[in-house]
């Protein structure tokens, strides 16, 4: 059995975010896999599907982003999971926007979603995709940069990076990390979109929590 976790911030502010990629490429991830409805589970948003044979759970956190870790621990620990059939997707600020990027292991880079799921599960040996959404243009806060919507040209390249990246989780799922990364590391590629997914909703956990404050503590804090 595998985990896809995407990460991101819950509620209607935060759809179409740089932050939320993880959430989008967990949603398109779910439609090319036809997966089950989605439903509220560990904290997040949960589905399953299975993969040529292989049982599969996608999740998306609502714990905000820079508490990602304890709703991956929850599902880790009811699955009897290992760290080897994690793979975590999210946004990266130091890659090229477009740009894919597939590791084994290794540290959070600054990402605090990654942090804090390291923190979590003692450990990061587990597998992470990052989507590149560059760095922020000059005279730009992080902050304002990584909790803001897409413009329209971003949106024409990312839109498609995400399907690709859902079928890169694909690839991770039936062949393991290391074809994938043979696969899908590299420069920006152009593939064909999948149908867009119901939005991401808040769940009860989510709405108790300050979602302005706590998702501008991740943004600041992160550069990557």
């Amino acid at each position: 059995m595998k985990l896809i976790v995407g990460l991101g911030n819950p509620g209607k502010k935060y759809e179409q975010t740089r932050h939320n990629v993880g959430f989008w490429v967990a949603e398109k991830f779910a439609v090319l896999s036809r997966a089950s409805a989605v439903r509220a589970r560990f904290e997040g948003e949960f589905a399953e599907c299975n993969i040529g044979g292989e049982k599969v759970a996608i999740l998306c956190p609502h714990t905000y982003m820079n508490a990602s870790g304890q709703s991956v621990r929850k599902a880790l620990d009811f699955y009897k999971l290992e760290l080897s059939d994690v793979l975590i997707v999210c946004d990266d600020l130091n890659l090229a926007s477009g740009k894919l990027r597939i590791r084994a292991r290794g540290t959070a880079g600054g990402q605090n979603g990654l942090k804090d799921i390291i923190r979590h599960l003692g450990s990061d040996q587990f597998a992470r995709l990052k989507v590149g959404i560059g760095r922020p243009p000059e005279g730009w806060q992080v902050t304002d940069y990584v909790l803001g919507k897409w413009n329209k040209p971003e949106l024409e390249l990312i839109e498609p990076v995400t399907t690709l990246a859902a079928k890169a989780a694909i690839s991770f799922v039936t062949d393991g990390v290391d074809l994938t990364m043979s696969r899908y590391n590299g420069e920006p590629k152009k593939d064909k979109p999948a149908k867009p997914r119901k939005p991401i909703r808040s769940s009860e956990s989510a709405k108790k929590a300050d979602p302005e404050n706590t998702a501008k503590t991740d943004a600041a804090k992160s550069d990557g």
